[in-house]
């Protein structure tokens, strides 16, 4: 079965979305950031970007915001790109944990691995496993590099959110020395954690973000700037480890309403991916207790209802003209 999807529908329903939600209440910022308590919980915006780059964006996309968890899925790619599948399966793992993203007890239940790239551990250790091993400043430029070839623009490290990230980060510390007293971090494990807030800390448009999910969503290769960035069969992996755990222990109730693929960060991104379709983020600060949008997750369900697509559905979708 085969449906048509026009430009017209598509940017109806992200009007439509962004109408619908912007006057939601609820959540609140993630206050143990103080960067990021201090955002205005008021900013909003939804981006979508289509496999020709075309982009559709409405409210306050432009804002350069906190990337934080968002950037796992980048990271995860650039292992991927240098190591393979088969090492991220053997060194990190594919399974989602069912528990909080900065949970220490899913390290001691499978200690093992870290589970999965799109946690705190397995991100971290994803950061250790980033090539050439043993010079963080070379680590950090391929992470940046990686990022910029995926947005097809740069982003930029926000000093504030940094200093403010680094001068909190206690669990994140007692995770990555967890992951060395079980030879889970491949390299200095404080040299990884700096690496993991730095990323954190990248600050991006909810542009950047729909363009580098329509990148994924067009097997690698960048819709607006035409570049191959990763191989093709390597798409299906990031979008499984999405799928997984893109929304933490929200994750099996948010996929199973919604059909997208998405991955949030305590910023208030979500950026989802529709293989073959689009990429897009929704944007605003306050957080349910899981530490997801709750605009955005709000927004984000009213795209793919209004749409009438879904992820796991059997029809193949087709975008046409108006």
């Amino acid at each position: 079965m085969s449906t048509k999807l026009t430009y017209c529908q598509i940017e109806s329903a992200v009007h439509e979305a962004y109408e619908s939600c912007k006057s939601m209440k609820g959540g609140q910022n993630a206050h143990y950031i103080p960067y990021l308590a201090n955002v205005d919980s008021d900013l909003f915006g939804i981006s979508l970007c289509l496999p020709d780059g075309h982009v559709v964006s409405v409210g306050d996309t432009d804002y350069v915001l906190g990337i934080e968890s968002v950037s796992k899925v980048h990271t995860a790619i650039l292992v991927l790109r240098q190591l393979g599948a088969r090492a991220l399966l053997e060194k990190i793992g594919a399974d989602a944990t069912g528990l909080p993203f900065n949970s220490i007890f899913a390290i001691l239940l499978e200690n093992e691995r870290p589970s999965t790239p799109l946690v705190n551990a397995g991100a971290i250790t994803a950061c250790s496993l980033v090539q050439p091993s043993g010079d963080e400043e070379a680590k950090w430029q391929a992470i940046l590099g990686n990022m910029t070839e995926l947005m097809g623009s740069t982003p930029r490290v926000i000093d504030e959110l940094y200093a403010s990230e680094s001068e909190t980060n206690f669990n994140n510390r007692s995770i990555a020395w967890l992951l060395k007293e079980y030879d889970r971090i491949y390299d200095d494990p404080m040299e990884a954690l700096d690496l993991y807030t730095r990323q954190c800390s990248l600050g991006v448009t909810a542009e950047q973000l729909a363009i580098s999910g329509a990148t994924i969503a067009t097997d690698g290769k960048n819709p607006v700037t035409g570049t191959q960035v990763f191989d093709a069969s390597l798409a299906p992996k990031i979008i499984s480890l999405m799928t997984a755990v893109g929304f933490y222990q929200r994750t099996g109730d948010w996929i199973y309403e919604t059909g997208l693929p998405a991955k949030t960060g305590v910023g208030g991104a979500v950026m989802g991916v529709m293989p073959g379709l689009f990429g897009v983020c929704a944007f605003a600060p306050p957080l349910d207790e899981a530490g997801n949008s709750v605009k955005a997750q709000a927004a984000l369900h009213s795209i793919m209802s209004t749409l009438g697509i879904n992820v796991f559905s059997n029809t193949k979708y087709e975008i046409a003209g108006c």
